[in-house]
């Protein structure tokens, strides 16, 4: 029984992973939100994010690939995520949990930034109010999202979807995106 539920488990990650692979446009897009990270990071630029739950660690994963190193020795590169508990609380706290990521944003963000929003269903509001106040601060907008995309395919600039429903599969997918961009942005 239990070797069943591992073999199906392994078995719909690598399959999903394999559809991903096939499909030129999502390809496409991780291509060019790598490009657009490079490019900002060559300009003086930051790379920000934040998530929800398990969105949270792969927006801190992310960073700390970027800052720390993923592979290659190199300079580190300017990445920070919007999850310090000290100002998410407060802000939560003393206002609401929505506008915690929205205030990072219109606080650290600028037109040569990148804000990068991870969210399984593409419904999180505090994510998609901090797209809101970054395009609005003209800051280039990328979002992870899965299921049907939610609302971000609107709400960001580039929009890169998980063609699954499983919130665990979609997961997976995201820490793979993250460690592809990483790849790219060190070669």
């Amino acid at each position: 029984m239990s070797e069943r539920i591992v073999k199906e488990i392994l078995l719909a990650s690598s399959d999903l992973k394999a559809r991903i692979a096939g499909d030129t446009k999502l390809v496409s897009k991780l291509h060019d939100a790598s490009q657009k990270i490079k490019a900002a990071l060559a300009c003086g630029g930051t790379l920000y994010s934040s998530g929800n739950g398990g969105s949270a660690c792969d927006s801190m994963h992310l960073t700390e690939e970027l800052v720390a190193r993923y592979k290659r020795e190199r300079p580190g590169m300017r990445a920070l995520h919007f999850m310090d508990p000290g100002t998410v609380t407060c802000w939560s706290n003393d206002y609401e949990y929505e506008g915690a990521f929205e205030r990072q944003v219109k606080t650290f963000c600028t037109p040569k930034d990148v804000y990068l929003g991870i969210s399984t269903s593409g419904r999180s509001k505090n994510i998609l109010r901090a797209f809101a106040a970054a395009r609005a601060l003209g800051t280039y907008t990328i979002g992870f999202t899965g299921k049907d995309g939610g609302a971000f395919p609107e709400a960001c600039d580039l929009s890169i979807v998980v063609p699954a429903k499983e919130t665990e599969r979609i997961q997976e997918a995201h820490i793979t995106f993250i460690h592809i961009i990483c790849e790219l942005l060190e070669t």
